[in-house]
């Protein structure tokens, strides 16, 4: 080996070495960069026609383990899915107050319904005990209110809450948007460096993190060709283009990223009777999330934050409207039937039935127009006389009536008698008819609200913990991923020293070389 080839190795050594301690500082920099995968630095030996060359810096490396990272992807979008869940059903739970049934705690512990019933029930037993006493019939008179005041506010937060799911839907898409042609428009850019040979570790580590996000806000998976492309599609298989020109469009007919394509959803206000239906005829556009304008694609978008607010305006806020319409529908009718027309539904005490028409013409949005019936408001001394068409003062004979009938429990008070249907409605609900209660209707009325109750508090349990399950099996594929893709600085220190080392023998090397070539041009001179 003559000095000249000496030198060249040596150089080619410091130069891997230079290009081997930019990636360590790469890492050290962002190891608190969600998302980051460490690199590593690949160095090969240069032998050209078998001859020794030195070293040649190679591509630089992506520490990832795709079946691992791709379950980490999977289990962000349950966790991200299960906590706006949980927090969304938060605020159902704080007004529906405990549904605790412990006899020796005393009634009206909350504002649950079984209690605000519960409350009349109990009112009216004192009533009957001295019916004449204004103070008592006040009594029943605030009960009632109470109970409609308590079936408002629950009323009103469903309506509140899926509107908020409808804005975090058009949010979420805005931000979908911008990970998906993010995740293109970095794609392209790879693409292009990989078929000239060039590097392309950092722009890769880019569109990891942009996959990172993009997997919280919704369940997909990915996958890479190989000339680097990547296709992104959602949990039943659906592609999610990231750019026009996978859809058969010119490249440059959407300026990438953006916040406006390839999906959109509509701003729009909601109310009790708005619904989402795949049937055509019964469809709502506004709930629509199109695909570069060409259909609906919202029954393939699950999972995430996006799943869990469609699944929020779509199915869990209308069933638990439809749940408290067909309860309100019910507590007007078996009043009505016991001869006490306490309640009404804003205009009459003898509400339509219709399960998919609107109140006052059916029960949709019925509990939030739910009233104490003004006559007895005027007058409450009308609890004790007889009832609606009596004018006894003191009979006590509707009051146990409604005891004994409103509040009864066997078949003939729950389902059907001569005079009406007392068994709450329980299929065929809401707007497009496709609710069903999820319990019987045959039930007391305590009974019934006790269900109603229950049935939505464990939703939001359910919820609750799914998070805390999904949180912990999060944790646990975090680490794993650490294990292999994040930054150990410790390590990196340690080839940090080890470079050092080669550096200070490379220069040496050259140095020795240049000491030599000194010596033999003063030899010949």
């Amino acid at each position: 080996m003559d000095l000249s080839s000496s030198l060249s190795i040596a150089t080619s050594g410091l130069h891997a070495i230079d290009y081997q301690l930019s990636v360590v500082s790469q890492n050290v920099a962002n190891q608190s960069v969600s998302g980051y995968v460490s690199e590593s630095a690949t160095v090969v030996s240069r032998t050209p026609g078998g001859l020794r060359a030195g070293v040649v810096a190679g591509s630089t490396v992506l520490n990832v383990n795709k079946a691992l990272q791709a379950s980490l992807y999977n289990q962000n979008a349950k966790v991200a899915e299960s906590d706006a869940l949980s927090n969304s059903l938060s605020a159902i739970t704080s007004i529906q107050g405990s549904t605790d049934t412990d006899t020796s705690k005393s009634t009206g512990s909350s504002n649950s319904l079984p209690d605000s019933l519960g409350n009349i029930q109990s009112t009216l037993i004192s009533l009957a005990a001295t019916p004449l006493e204004s103070s008592a019939q006040a009594a029943v008179m605030s009960a009632a209110k109470t109970l409609t005041s308590n079936i408002h506010a629950l009323s009103d937060t469903y309506t509140m809450q899926r509107q908020t799911a409808q804005d975090n839907i058009v949010s979420n898409i805005a931000t979908l948007n911008t990970q998906l042609t993010q995740i293109g428009s970095l794609s392209t850019q790879i693409m292009s460096l990989k078929a000239s040979g060039t590097d392309t570790a950092d722009l890769e580590n880019q569109r990891l993190q942009a996959m990172n996000g993009l997997s919280s806000n919704l369940s997909v998976t990915f996958s890479e060709s190989s000339n680097g492309d990547m296709v992104v599609r959602t949990e039943d298989g659906t592609e999610l283009p990231t750019r026009p020109d996978q859809m058969g469009k010119p490249y440059n007919a959407v300026k990438l990223p953006t916040s406006t394509w390839p999906l959109s959803a509509t701003n729009t206000t909601l109310s009790a009777s708005t619904v989402y239906s795949s049937d055509t005829s019964t469809a709502n556009p506004d709930l629509f999330i199109s695909l570069d304008g060409t259909g609906d694609i919202k029954s393939h978008l699950t999972g995430g934050t996006l799943g869990a607010n469609i699944t929020l305006r779509d199915t869990t806020y209308p069933k638990m409207q439809a749940q408290l319409d067909s309860f309100s529908y019910t507590l007007i009718n078996r009043f009505s039937n016991a001869g006490v027309s306490l309640f009404t539904n804003g205009s009459t005490s003898t509400p339509s039935s219709n399960p998919t028409g609107t109140n006052p013409n059916g029960l949709v949005g019925l509990s939030s127009a739910l009233s104490v019936n003004s006559e007895y408001t005027a007058d409450p001394s009308k609890l004790s006389s007889g009832g609606d068409t009596s004018t006894t003062k003191g009979d006590i004979s509707a009051i146990t009536n409604v005891l004994d009938k409103t509040f009864g429990t066997s078949s003939a008070d729950t389902t059907d008698s001569a005079k009406a249907s007392l068994a709450a409605p329980s299929s065929g609900l809401g707007p497009d008819g496709s609710i069903s209660l999820g319990f019987s209707g045959s039930q007391g009325i305590l009974a019934l609200a006790t269900s109603l109750t229950s049935d939505q508090a464990s939703v939001a349990s359910e919820a609750s913990n799914g998070f805390t399950y999904a949180s912990s099996v999060q944790t646990t594929l975090q680490t794993a991923v650490s294990s292999v893709s994040g930054v150990n600085v410790n390590n990196e220190m340690a080839k940090v020293v080890a470079l050092q080392n080669a550096y200070t023998a490379n220069a040496k090397v050259i140095s020795t070389v240049q000491t030599m070539f000194s010596a033999l041009l003063n030899a010949i001179n």
